[in-house]
């Protein structure tokens, strides 16, 4: 039986300690890993995440046989020369594209994650579709699952991101030794599994998002496993769609 643990914010990641025996699902529900899962549903080629703005004008610098989207935010404001990473305003400019993204805390908790066996970007909406390939793909391996959390703050949108994962990844065929922080994020999901659009509006990310205006948005990011998108992030580089599938929504 595989075990499951939980890491409450990136800074808990110890890249000496994630060798290539681990399996590590990261999640940044508003928005990192839910902007991954659409942009990749949308068309996108592939999302190159980078530590930060600076990285990602360098990357680009570097490369500049082919041509990237530059999406990205800091603390919640879009980086200046790069398009807002909010899903629902990408999706008509993002099919057959490259994206080069920066995020505050998604991003990094991926990069830093990249010393893994393997490494995928979960969120509410792909949850299921995750898990189903964890299962297809693995038995018996121990799982991180990482909540990106707000710099250096636990938050509560990827604590119950994370419960929701765990309630679609695990059962009696497919069962997990769960650690106790993984077993009280499934417990706050179940006793707050209708909730899903409220608990991403009260927390503090969301309600910086209605300020802005957009919470259609969070309306979106809220859909349970509407995309059957498995984003994988290879060689420490791109992340791509393991399903290949381009959506239709």
């Amino acid at each position: 039986m595989g075990k499951l643990h939980l890491l409450m914010k990136k800074e808990e990641i110890d890249d000496q300690k994630l060798n290539d025996e681990k399996i590590v699902v990261v999640f940044d529900v508003l928005l990192a890993t839910s902007t991954i899962t659409a942009t990749l549903a949308f068309g996108a080629k592939e999302v190159i995440p980078v530590m930060n703005g600076q990285e990602a004008v360098l990357f680009t610098n570097k490369n500049v046989d082919k041509e990237y989207l530059l999406i990205g935010e800091y603390e919640g404001n879009t980086i200046e020369g790069f398009l807002s990473p909010n899903p629902l305003m990408l999706k008509k400019i993002v099919s057959d594209q490259s994206i080069v993204l920066s995020t505050t805390n998604g991003t990094v908790a991926l990069k830093n994650s990249q010393n893994a066996k393997r490494v995928y970007a979960a969120s509410i909406l792909n949850a299921n579709a995750v898990a189903n390939h964890l299962r297809q793909s693995y038995k018996d391996e121990s799982v991180i699952l990482v909540c990106s959390g707000s710099s250096g703050q636990f938050n509560m949108e990827d604590f119950y991101g994370v419960g929701y994962f765990i309630d679609c990844l695990v059962n009696e065929s497919y069962p997990f030794d769960l650690s106790d922080a993984a077993k009280s994020a499934h417990y706050f999901y179940l006793g707050l599994k209708e909730k899903c659009y409220e608990i991403l509006a009260e927390s503090n990310v969301g309600k910086m998002l209605i300020r802005y205006g957009f919470e259609e948005e969070l309306k979106f990011v809220s859909s349970k496993s509407i995309l059957n998108v498995v984003p994988i992030f290879v060689d420490g580089r791109s992340v791509i769609n393991v399903n290949f599938s381009k959506e239709t929504i």
